[in-house]
């Protein structure tokens, strides 16, 4: 390797030490560990304007006016079935997304499978099962895959890798960059569902809930708030760190800060008290079936409206603002009237949640 690795622009930089020798569990958090994997590790690799735009999904043009977007997520989540969903339909709805939030639609998949010797095959068929039907609710096919096969030990049971592509129209020009100051943050439900509910499925929450996980496509959802706006400047979903992370990237992505208001936070009392008693925060809790919107001031009323009216976005909220400064930051405004920073964690709150 040379001394020095070139930027997207053609300028030079030094490239980054390297401050853990091995891999943990928090570099895969979605917190800053696995932020600071991917700027040391991956960008220097794999360099282009594509992958340093650090969005959902990546941006490609083929021909004069035919954009993709493609996008690929592996699913490690234990127990591999939690109230709500599993990890067959985690794998669809999660690479449906983050292709759907570039305001793409979402048209095909194709998936890997790393099968641990001496799974049942009763539960690999469910799995399987599941990932249709949530393929069938998404609209898409899933038209290639792989499969291995490793020795008993050397997995928790299933590993699924899904990677989708979406036709993009190009009017659709949506980025974590394109936060302006005097947008609104619209959150399409209640946080921290989806965490929670696999937080119980282990046996660890020390008491019972009928809390289920979010899980869902939100592409339909997500079509519904195009046709009406044209002002939706952002869109995500806040799955590994939560909310927090997700607009913590969003307001350095931008270069804006973020302010959102305690009070308005959707969080159902369930999460609350499972947070409470286990010392967690709803803001950094993983979510599978929810989007974080940055919409215009002018339109945020109308596209509330719609997602009003979409099976998934029935209890969406407006949250907070973006404004100019400070830039990179996301604050929070309290119910005691006091504001405070809303950093991105360093690592892993809980693992394998997705």
């Amino acid at each position: 390797m040379t001394k020095d690795t070139p930027t997207m622009q053609g300028a030079v930089c030094p490239v980054p030490r390297r401050h853990k020798e091995t891999i943990v569990q928090g570099h895969g958090s979605g917190g800053k560990m696995m932020a600071d994997l991917i700027k040391d590790v991956f960008y220097p690799a794999f360099q282009n304007d594509v992958l340093l735009a650090g969005d959902d999904a990546g941006v490609v043009e083929l021909t004069d006016g035919l954009y993709l977007a493609i996008s690929t997520d592996a699913h490690v989540v234990s127990p591999l079935f939690f109230p709500g969903g599993d990890i067959g339909r985690l794998a669809v709805c999660g690479t449906v997304n983050d292709v759907a939030m570039m305001g793409a639609v979402p048209l095909y998949l194709t998936t890997s499978f790393i099968l641990e010797e001496g799974l049942e095959m009763s539960t690999l068929e469910r799995v399987v099962a599941s990932m249709q039907a949530a393929a069938d609710e998404a609209g898409v096919m899933i038209v290639s895959g792989d499969t291995k096969v490793v020795a008993h030990g050397e997995a928790d049971g299933l590993y699924i890798s899904t990677s989708g592509v979406g036709l993009l129209n190009p009017k659709n020009h949506l980025s974590g960059s394109l936060a302006k100051a005097g947008d609104k943050v619209i959150v399409s439900g209640t946080i921290g569902d989806h965490g929670i509910a696999v937080l119980e499925a282990r046996g660890e929450l020390g008491f019972s809930t009928n809390l289920q996980s979010d899980l869902a496509p939100l592409n339909h959802l997500i079509e519904a708030m195009l046709s009406v706006s044209k002002q939706v400047h952002v869109l995500r979903d806040p799955t590994r760190g939560g909310v927090a992370s997700t607009l913590n990237e969003i307001a350095s992505q931008s270069g804006v800060g973020i302010v959102l208001k305690e009070s308005a936070l959707p969080v159902k009392p369930e999460v609350s008290a499972a947070c409470e008693i286990l010392g967690f925060d709803p803001l950094y809790i993983a979510n599978e079936g929810k989007l974080l919107a940055v919409v215009g001031a002018e339109d945020a009323d109308q596209v509330l409206q719609v997602m009003h009216q979409t099976r998934y976005g029935e209890d969406a909220v407006i949250i907070g603002r973006v404004e100019k400064d400070p830039p990179g930051t996301l604050l929070l405004e309290t119910g005691l009237g006091a504001t405070r920073i809303v950093d991105v964690l360093a690592g892993e709150m809980l693992p394998r949640i997705c």
